[in-house]
């Protein structure tokens, strides 16, 4: 059986337009979280509450086009990994301090969206 790629190098566009990452791109695998509702005799059942949709990368500063980063609030977001899954996020912004750090030449972005699907 031949192997399958499984981790390496990433894509990210937003707006369209690709952007220059070093890593750290992170996508929900599901839509919801279920936490434990415990009793007296253990684990009852479990409550369940929406997770927001995002996508999170370390990104290069360069040609990144930071007004529109800053100020857009209906981006698309196209996640591509390794394995040639793609996370797409529509109706969405920049939700995190995007922090450009000058020593590295690097910014962490996280987008939430209002919709985001797998493909």
């Amino acid at each position: 059986m031949a192997s399958k790629r499984l981790a390496g190098t990433c894509f990210v566009k937003v707006g369209g337009q690709q952007i220059r990452i070093k890593g750290g791109l992170e996508a929900p695998l599901n839509d919801k979280k279920r936490e434990p509702v415990m009793d007296s005799a253990g684990v009852a059942g479990y409550k369940e509450s929406p997770i927001a949709p995002v996508v999170k990368v370390t990104a290069l500063v360069t040609q990144l086009d930071k007004d529109k980063l800053a100020n857009d609030d209906d981006l698309s977001i196209q996640a591509e990994f390794a394995d040639g899954t793609i996370y797409t996020l529509g109706g969405a912004w920049l939700s995190n301090e995007a922090s450009v750090k000058g020593d590295e030449g690097e910014v962490e972005l996280e987008f939430t969206g209002m919709r985001g699907n797998w493909q």
